[in-house]
Order: C-alpha cells, then structure tokens, then sequence
C-alpha cells in the first residue's frame, strides 16, 4: 500500500496506476497452484531488490497459506552472473516449479544456467519480464514460459488499441506494461481534472479518490479507499517468440 514512512498511515495524495506487489505475489502462486498444478514450487530471487524480495515473500506466503511447502527458496545479489550454485539446490529439490520474480535482462541468464544444470520443470516470473528485450536475449530458452503483468497487447481493448496503433507510429514498437502504466495514470489524473472542473489540489485528491470507474490501458480500474487500483492482472505465455496473452486473473 502506498503508506507514509513516519507516520505508518496510508498516503492521502499518492495515487497509481499499477497493482501492488503484493497482489501480484498471491497471483502467481495462486497461476503456481491452480494452472501449474505445483506440488514442489521453488523461488530464486534478488534478496537486494525490494521489489524482487517483496513478490517472493508474499508468493512463499501464499503457497504456504493454501497447503503447499517451498521445496527452496534461493536468494542472490544483483550484479550477479552466475546462478548455478542456487539452481543446483532447487534441482536436486525435485522442485516442479521455478518462480523468477527477477529483471529480464536477468531472466535469460537464470533460465538458460537452470536447464544446463539439469532442472526440467516449469518457469514462470512476473511483469518485470515484460520487455520484448527479454524474447531478443533468451531466444527459444524462453519460448513457453509465462509471466504475470498488467496487460496483454494481443488482446486489448478498442480504447487500447488506439493507443498500441498510435505509440507503434510514434516509436516503431509495441508499447510495453511501463508505456501502458504512464498512459493509464495521465488518464487517471485527467479524468479526476475533468470531474473536479478546476485545477485544485484538494479537489482533483477527490476526484481521484472518488474514481468507480476508469477504463484504461491496462483494463478497468477504481479506488476503493487508498491510492492503489483495485484491477485484473494478465498472465501471458512467451509463444513463437512473441507474448500472447493466456488467462485473466482478477482481484
């Protein structure tokens, strides 16, 4: 939650366009679970990154809190090359699952080093994989793997697909969950400008918060009492070296 460091309450100006960490944590595990049909789930993950330490805390919560047992849970520094020693360890768990809620300019190093140590089960991570870099860097090592997100380019929205067709003319790519996000939260903030009828702090802070239904980029959304979306995820599947979209998971 976005929260204020000194006095522990929640934030009454700090509004986002993006879902918490911790949501996308109990969504993967929940995708580990339900889909992946995991009996063994490990996790490596950054221990120096908030945001990677974060997701892995709460998706080992989440496992655990619906009946399952982290067969490993290894850590590393950033900068670092080599993962063999950790992916060994989760191997030679027996893990069926590999959640890597890593960068994807790290992404392709872990996965390519699993496999030639011998782990041969599934690999899936979260939206910080979402860059096309990652297809470019990992090559068919990636092709199959699934990662959770904010949106799905393939399948988006009428009003999204204005913007993909407009950002593609514009940059000669498709845009990413980050382009998408910076969209959404302009929408967010002009919306609330509009309602307010004025460019007033206070006004356009309600206008925000009072907010039931903004249709976005990265899908509907609506504040409910604090400054974070209530909204779906996506989890999309890295097929024939592009993402495609694969299921809906919602709040």
């Amino acid at each position: 939650l976005t929260v204020d460091a000194r006095s522990g309450q929640p934030k009454q100006y700090v509004f986002r366009a993006a879902f918490t960490d911790d949501f996308q944590g109990v969504v993967a595990a929940k995708f580990a679970l339900g889909e992946l049909k995991t009996k063994q789930p490990a996790v490596l993950y950054d221990v120096a990154s908030e945001y990677n330490k974060g997701i892995a805390e709460i998706y080992k919560k989440t496992i655990e809190e619906n009946g399952g047992k982290i067969v490993a849970f290894e850590t590393y520094t950033t900068g670092d090359k080599d993962f063999s020693a950790q992916l060994t360890k989760i191997a030679k768990s027996g893990a069926d699952t590999l959640f890597l809620p890593n960068y994807y300019s790290e992404v392709p190093l872990q996965v390519k080093q699993a496999r030639q140590v011998g782990y041969q089960g599934k690999i899936f991570g979260s939206d910080s994989w979402g860059n096309e870099e990652l297809i470019k860097l990992a090559g068919k090592d990636c092709e199959g793997l699934y990662f959770t997100t904010h949106y799905a380019a393939d399948t988006a929205t009428p009003k999204a697909q204005q913007f993909i067709t407009a950002y593609k003319a514009a940059y000669n790519s498709v845009p990413d969950d980050v382009a998408a996000l910076t969209y959404d939260s302009l929408g967010l903030l002009f919306l609330a400008a509009q309602t307010a009828g004025k460019l007033d702090r206070e006004a356009i802070r309600t206008a925000l918060a009072g907010i039931t239904k903004y249709e976005g980029v990265t899908g509907d959304m609506q504040f409910k009492g604090t400054g974070d979306p209530v909204k779906s995820a996506v989890v999309i599947q890295i097929k024939d070296g592009k993402f495609k979209f694969f299921q809906t998971a919602k709040p």
